[in-house]
């Protein structure tokens, strides 16, 4: 690893890069190809994912005054034809029960909410509403600020109906309420399809014992609204930067690097290895290690835990041994270590946070991420991996405790 670095993996890698578009796939074979550069093989594993193709929408305030709205569609909520709809506009705050007393059917009616939250999307639906506006940022950002793009409604949203729905930047939405509107005009036409993602594989062989497996993870994709240096492409380059290290370095157990793509989608990439290779996750694949967002110059370094407590313990234990400071929680990985957890593999998210930078806006750059700070994630990373790939025992054994398998069901919508 020692011509390996890191950060300008990054910037290499700091394009945007949604998940599904060809700019996913240059990526996807960028990594593979320095996978090749470093004496490794690799492939690619396509996935199909939903995806709409957009055409047009029209929103604007005709009464009682004329404005264009300036909102973002999701992608699979439906169309609004033209000449489209004239709507009641209704702000309903939180979108609980409460703010929408004397409102049961709202079918004549565009309503904006805070946030778009599956509780209140289930509302919406129970009251037939013609339209939502979904409220972004604060009102000094602009639509690229407020990190406004079109996503798709989830399926677990989708499972409840299908409501034409729009992001809307805090500034105009504050405008709407402050000024009145009434009503609001809405076109909309897009075709809802596929499109093909891709995670990159690749194996390095355990040399004593091959049938138990370690799987790295971290997602190499990005939002369309910016480079997306910090998340994800730190973690990219922390996997990268362990390749090279277990190349010279031949654990006992096998190691599964798997750079995801789509993960900000909706985890689909890990989902899709997952289900791609059921046998080996049932069979074989013992612990998963996960990489999202590393290499912040400031801040402190996290270690989510999401396993029992001898597993809490032997983080701990192994922080002290080696002189690494982090915080350390107990839970689910919001990454695509949760896919995994899910299949009762125990798992460990490494990251570097910081307070002085964003995700998921057109901020996440270069600039906070240093050489030095994404070493020292590897390094620490390379150390407990090797730890554990060469243990005599794994440190636990595969299954979740209940609290953790609640957390599960709340975290994938199972349960309310």
């Amino acid at each position: 690893m020692s011509n390996y670095s890191p950060l300008a993996f990054v910037e290499k890698l700091s394009f945007v890069r949604y998940g599904g578009t060809p700019a996913e796939k240059k990526a996807a074979d960028m990594i593979l190809a320095d996978v090749e550069a470093a004496g490794g093989k690799g492939e690619l594993m396509p996935f199909q994912i939903a995806a709409s193709t957009y055409t047009s929408h029209v929103t604007k305030v005709i009464a009682p005054y004329e404005l264009e709205i300036a909102t973002v569609p999701f992608g699979m909520c439906g169309n609004v034809p033209a000449p489209g709809k004239d709507l009641k506009f209704f702000y309903a705050e939180e979108g609980t029960p409460r703010d929408f007393l004397g409102k049961d059917d709202l079918s004549d009616t565009v309503v904006m909410v805070n946030a778009v939250t599956l509780d209140v999307y289930k509302e919406l639906c129970k009251r037939n509403a013609a339209a939502i506006f979904a409220i972004m940022g604060k009102y000094y950002h602009n639509n690229d600020e407020a990190g406004m793009y079109s996503r798709n409604l989830r399926p677990k949203f989708l499972e409840q109906g299908v409501i034409p729905t729009f992001y809307i930047n805090a500034h105009d939405a504050t405008e709407l309420v402050r000024n009145g509107a009434e009503m609001i005009h809405i076109e909309l036409e897009q075709t809802d399809g596929e499109a093909t993602s891709h995670d990159v594989i690749s194996v390095i062989e355990g040399t004593e014992k091959p049938d138990e497996v370690i799987v790295l993870t971290g997602h190499f994709d990005s939002l369309p609204v910016g480079p997306g240096a910090w998340d994800n492409a730190t973690g990219s380059a922390a996997l990268m930067g362990l390749y090279h290290y277990f190349l010279e370095n031949a654990p006992k157990r096998t190691l599964y690097f798997v750079w995801c793509g789509t993960e900000e989608q909706g985890l689909l990439g890990s989902k899709a290895f997952i289900e791609q290779h059921a046998e080996l996750v049932e069979k074989n694949i013992k612990f998963c290690f996960n990489f999202d967002m590393c290499g912040t110059v400031l801040g402190p370094n996290n270690i989510m835990i999401t396993g029992d407590k001898n597993l809490e313990d032997f983080v701990d234990a192994f922080c002290r041994e080696v002189g690494y400071s982090a915080k350390t929680r107990v839970g689910v990985h919001s990454s695509d270590s949760a896919p995994f957890a899910d299949k009762g593999i125990p798992g460990i998210g490494l990251s570097r946070g910081t307070k002085t930078s964003e995700i998921h806006t057109c901020r996440d750059t270069m600039f906070p991420l240093g050489e030095e700070a994404l070493k020292a994630n590897i390094c620490f990373a390379a150390q407990m991996i090797s730890r554990v790939a060469n243990s005599v025992i794994l440190p636990v054994d595969t299954g979740m405790p209940e609290s953790i398998k609640k957390e599960l069901d709340k975290y994938f919508q199972r349960t309310k």
